[in-house]
């Protein structure tokens, strides 16, 4: 993950002129260096630059502290707002028993309420391999038994033994208020 680029502030910056915005956030306009760094010290707060590309570049009068703070706080919550999407996985045998399949297909159901994506693994051992069949029927029976909870994301394909499919949850449509007033009469 790469960091953000430190901001300089004070003595660290090297523009001669910089254009200035107050401690109030007003434009101040273009001024030399040491007259923003002595503003900045008048006012007890630290000279910032914020757009170091722009020409001249912009500085702005402010508590660095409490700024770097607030920076923390609002990438925090930006973490916090994403989604995070795991692939889980099961594996089937080409064999399986019933009541084998209804029990992993049940745990892929969890899994795709839960938001994540489903990787789904047909292993074959041995002379299975003469019955790749046996594993399509297989994945193409959990497509029709997971339609309308998801979404095929990678058909299935066979990579040396292991037969695969991935499955994406759908999104969930949000259900029409006028529909349940027109059951109810």
């Amino acid at each position: 993950m790469q960091r953000a680029p430190e901001n300089r502030i004070n003595e660290r910056v090297r523009a001669p002129n910089v254009r200035l915005i107050g401690a109030d956030g007003s434009q101040v306009g273009i001024v030399t260096r040491e007259k923003a760094l002595g503003m900045a010290q008048e006012a007890d707060l630290d000279l910032v630059e914020v757009a170091p590309n722009a020409d001249p570049p912009v500085c702005k009068i402010m508590d660095y502290g409490k700024f770097k703070y607030q920076e923390s706080l609002r990438a925090k919550e930006a973490r916090k707002k994403q989604g995070h999407q795991q692939v889980k996985e099961m594996r089937f045998g080409p064999k399986i028993g019933i009541h084998d399949y209804v029990t992993k297909k049940n745990r892929i159901l969890e899994f795709l309420d839960e938001g994540h994506r489903v990787k789904v693994s047909v292993r074959f051992k041995g002379r299975e391999m003469h019955h790749t069949e046996l594993g399509t029927q297989l994945l193409e029976r959990l497509v029709t038994d997971l339609a309308d909870v998801a979404s095929v994301e990678v058909a299935g394909k066979l990579d040396g033994r292991i037969m695969s499919m991935m499955f994406a949850p759908q999104k969930k449509k949000p259900e029409k208020a006028g529909k349940a007033q027109t059951e109810g009469e």
